[in-house]
């Protein structure tokens, strides 16, 4: 087995979930990942019988759960008065990996500001600590992916945190897409911190103000603002990641986890993932 292992983003499919999971299969991949907020998965719907189902069949399809997505929208943690029901519900989505038998979690948690006193920081600080303290107990990493802030930022705050059950889910095409940053070199200032990555790829247009992006995101848009004129997701190899260098770097500092595709956009899914299996796998013999 290579260092490094392939996943998917199950979801990615844009099929039942069921029928994901055999298709991650089909495709070679090594394990998979799953979203858990809303949906079929949604973690606090899932009875015992159902989650030991799920963990049978991705069991009967060879596959491991490389992490969960428990991303839970909005302003991540940025406003105080949400983040009683998210902590609450990033703690269940914790559980939940307990009884999948995966030890990552993967969350948005809002831009991060450049000062650490600024009250969003201060505040982000105290739901990570919550959240770190009960992931760790559990055996859980709650990993939080880059791309609103730079590495640099986000290590800061990690370092503030100062809970080894928090650490990052390496986005390398969110790096460039929204703030142009080398992933390469972010993966050496985040490196001791990296559970987990995505495999995705990107492309930037134009400059553009991160807080405007995910805050975008959040609300369902912003008028006068078109994120396709900014930056666009593209297949792997086709963006702006430097594969060899980035897994050469991933390698260096000491990452021995997966590289989970996800495709949010795209006509043909399938295929695009098929394609990304296909490129990782050869870039790894």
């Amino acid at each position: 087995m290579p260092v490094f292992k392939i996943g998917v983003m199950v979801d990615s499919f844009r099929l039942p979930i069921a029928e994901g999971v055999r298709k991650a299969k089909e495709l070679g991949a090594h394990g998979m990942q799953v979203y858990v907020v809303d949906g079929e998965m949604r973690a606090e719907n899932l009875s015992a019988a159902q989650r030991r189902d799920f963990r049978r069949l991705v069991a009967d399809n060879e596959l491991e759960i490389s992490a969960l997505c428990g991303d839970l929208g909005g302003h991540g943690f940025q406003i105080p008065a949400e983040n009683e029901e998210k902590i609450r519900r990033s703690k269940a989505i914790v559980d939940l990996a307990v009884d999948l038998g995966t030890d990552v979690v993967t969350t948005h948690i809002g831009v991060v500001p450049e000062q650490p006193d600024d009250p969003v920081f201060k505040n982000q600080l105290l739901v990570c600590q919550d959240i770190g303290a009960y992931a760790l107990e559990k055996g859980v990493a709650f990993a939080i992916e880059t791309g609103p802030e730079t590495a640099a930022v986000l290590a800061r705050f990690l370092e503030a945190v100062d809970c080894p059950a928090i650490g990052v889910n390496m986005d390398p095409a969110n790096l460039i897409m929204v703030l142009n940053e080398d992933p390469v070199q972010a993966v050496y200032t985040l490196g001791k911190y990296i559970k987990h990555t995505h495999a995705k790829d990107g492309v930037q247009l134009k400059p553009c103000d991160p807080r405007q992006v995910y805050a975008s995101f959040a609300e369902g848009g912003i008028e006068g603002l078109n994120i396709g004129e900014l930056f666009n997701e593209v297949p792997l190899g086709q963006g702006g990641v430097h594969w060899d260098n980035y897994l050469q770097a991933l390698r260096e500092v000491g990452f021995k986890g997966y590289l989970t595709i996800e495709r949010e956009v795209g006509e043909n899914p399938v295929a695009d993932i098929k394609t990304a299996v296909e490129f990782l796998k050869q870039k790894l013999a």
